[in-house]
Parts: C-alpha cells; sequence; structure tokens
C-alpha cells in the first residue's frame, strides 16, 4: 500500500508553479491532473482528492520544487536548487 504524502495548499501550488515558471497547462501535463481540476484546486472552488494533490506534489517535486512545512511560520516552497531564468 501506498502512502500518501503531505498535502499541500493551494497557495503552495501556486507559489510552486511560479518558480518553475509553469503555466497550469504545463503542470497538467507533468502530473496528469487536468487544467480544470489544477485551477479549482489553486482557487479553492473544490477539496480534491488526496491522489491528485499527491499527483502534483509529485510532479513538482520531480521539477526541482521543495514543499515547507508550516512549523509555525506558514507553509511555503523553495528550489532546491536555482537553476537561472
Amino acid at each position: 500500500m501506498k502512502l500518501a504524502k503531505k498535502p499541500i495548499f493551494p497557495s503552495q501550488c501556486r507559489a510552486a508553479r511560479a518558480l518553475l515558471n509553469w503555466s497550469r497547462e504545463e503542470l497538467a501535463a507533468a502530473s496528469k491532473v487536468s487544467r480544470a481540476a489544477i485551477a479549482d484546486f489553486e482557487t479553492d472552488k473544490r477539496v480534491v482528492r488526496e491522489r491528485t494533490t499527491d499527483d502534483l506534489r509529485s510532479a513538482l517535486e520531480a521539477a526541482g520544487v521543495e514543499f515547507i512545512p508550516e512549523n509555525g511560520g506558514g507553509p511555503g516552497v523553495r528550489l532546491r536548487e536555482y537553476r537561472g531564468g
């Protein structure tokens, strides 16, 4: 049985895309999640399935994004290494 990853927040997804300079279409292609589901998630229009956030997180992490836990300071994202651009 595959363990679920720690969920991500909509704001983290938007910030991660901005760091990568990715459109929703690019994230959809990388994650195999529909652009509409990504838009709904990022704008808090609906709660998505755990598998959906796992797929989004996996695609963003594979592209170099690191998710920072809340730890009292609020959740965030950063790039593991700067790639220029």
